[in-house]
């Protein structure tokens, strides 16, 4: 059983969040499920994530308070490049290129993108 049974977040434009997310999280192996006003992905065991329309204008901003970002643990280098292209095909800007981050170790190795509404992923490699 997963620690966390879902995430949530809050976007201006469910079918545009629709369009970014789901080739990632296809690609990571999780189905999708439409149904009332948002949508959401899930595998058995692994934690449900969802995407619901906002209640209020307004847009999310890194760095303030709430959502720093979500970072996707993934077995190589290469998964780390690919899901970065998924990403960036999917319409999300690049944060920071696929590249070695030595400040958290010698074998960390990632890459961040964000979406339109200011929603941060990170997808990283940093074997043992």
């Amino acid at each position: 059983m997963p620690l966390f049974d879902h995430i949530g977040v809050s976007v201006k434009d469910v079918p545009r969040a629709v369009v970014q997310f789901d080739p990632i999280l296809t690609a990571l192996g999780l189905q999708r499920s439409d149904g009332g006003n948002g949508a959401s992905w899930w595998a058995e065991g692994e934690t449900e994530f969802i995407v619901l329309p906002t209640c209020e204008p307004g847009e999310h901003r890194h760095g303030r308070a709430g959502w720093q970002h979500l970072a996707f643990a993934v077995d190589s280098r290469d998964e780390v490049d690919r899901l970065h292209r998924i990403a960036v095909d999917a319409g999300w800007t690049v944060v920071r290129e696929p590249k070695l981050y030595p400040r958290f170790s010698d074998r960390y190795y990632a890459s961040f993108v964000e979406d339109d509404n200011g929603i941060r992923l990170e997808f990283m490699h940093n074997p043992s």
